[in-house]
């Protein structure tokens, strides 16, 4: 064995316990022996059922009827075998002139991971009619109110110190919509932070009440 072959050897044996058992790696030499039996180091074969001796994939046969240097490595595509679903790369080795000698595959199962990425995906699913954002849990009434403030700011798209009247009293709204109004002593922090009085932000929700009633 020379020494190319021997590094290739450790090198397929090194990914393969480097990423595990769903990590085939295989060798073929397409310069001596058959091309017939073209792979001659095969590490987790039982991911494609394949073997020393066994002869090339179709990747293979592409690969020499095509001119050398037509060839490009393929990096990280999908391949189906025997049901399972594998990520796969070709990674051609060439000789001094430019022509392709063997080439090394890594072909990993991902059948697993796409089933469980599935089912992920089913249970991350929301209904986006019914949720528009992320609701956060609060520990206690205050953090709610902060929460509900945030919120309604966020809403009307304007910092305080920026915010028209309108802007105020569709805050206001948003917060009464929203509950906040029956947290105790809510009205408190709600016109200070509004900057306004009790008395002008009850005279916002009146006078929407009052737009209600006509």
């Amino acid at each position: 064995m020379d020494w190319k072959m021997d590094f290739l050897s450790r090198l397929a044996n090194g990914l393969a316990k480097q990423f595990g058992s769903n990590c085939e790696i295989v060798i073929h030499d397409l310069a001596g022996g058959t091309r017939e039996s073209s792979i001659i180091v095969i590490e987790n074969g039982h991911v494609s059922n394949r073997k020393v001796g066994d002869g090339p994939s179709s990747v293979v046969l592409e690969t020499l009827a095509k001119d050398p240097s037509e060839v490009e490595d393929q990096l990280c595509y999908l391949t189906e075998v025997d049901g399972k679903m594998l990520k796969s790369s070709t990674i051609y080795i060439r000789d001094d002139e430019g022509r392709i000698t063997g080439i090394m595959g890594i072909n990993y199962d991902i059948s697993r991971m796409v089933m469980f990425q599935n089912e992920l995906s089913d249970i991350l699913k929301v209904d986006t009619s019914a949720s528009k954002e992320s609701r956060h849990i609060p520990h206690d009434v205050n953090s709610l109110l902060d929460d509900l403030i945030e919120r309604a700011v966020k809403e009307v798209g304007s910092p305080v110190a920026y915010m028209s009247r309108e802007d105020k009293i569709k805050a206001i709204k948003y917060l009464d919509s929203h509950g906040a109004f029956l947290i105790t002593k809510s009205g408190d922090k709600i016109s200070s932070y509004f900057g306004i009085s009790k008395y002008t932000m009850y005279s916002y929700l009146d006078k929407d009440k009052d737009k209600e009633k006509e």
